[in-house]
């Protein structure tokens, strides 16, 4: 059921980003990432629409996709702003995750250079949660105006 609510979700936020002005701007206030497909459909349909990204809290796991897709020029982040990454994983059908080593580097290997150094800095992608925040953050990304 919450598969379907957050899918419905999805498809009403790309469909607004159809008809929302360029002048526009999406606000990320809290996400804790998911399925990576549709953050990756989703954040497409941003960089063409020309919008920019205010990253206003916790966008974690497939939600730091962002980063890769929209222009880093597009993008800022506000005192509440926190991105976490962690390596690839899936789920088996038993609800047991697994590491998929191979999206990890490509994963890695997709996100700006500032963001790889920091994420390389810390240790690499892993299991563990890294948070990306406060001064760090706005070292790579410009505090939204």
């Amino acid at each position: 059921m919450q598969r379907i609510t957050f899918l419905k979700a999805l498809m009403l936020a790309s469909a607004l980003l159809a008809v929302t002005p360029a002048a526009a701007e999406i606000r990320i206030i809290q996400s804790p990432g998911g399925q990576v497909g549709p953050f990756l459909d989703l954040f497409e349909k941003v960089r063409e629409s020309g919008e920019r990204v205010v990253i206003d809290g916790p966008c974690l796991s497939a939600c730091t996709l962002v980063l890769s897709i929209v222009p880093g020029e597009r993008i800022c982040v506000t005192k509440r702003a926190v991105l976490g990454f962690h390596a690839a994983r899936s789920v088996d059908r038993r609800g047991r995750f697994y590491a998929e080593p191979e999206a990890s580097v490509a994963v890695l290997a997709a996100y700006p250079g500032p963001v790889r150094d920091w994420i390389s800095r810390r240790g690499g992608l892993s299991s563990r949660l890294l948070l990306l925040k406060g001064r760090d953050l706005a070292a790579i990304y410009p505090r939204c105006r």
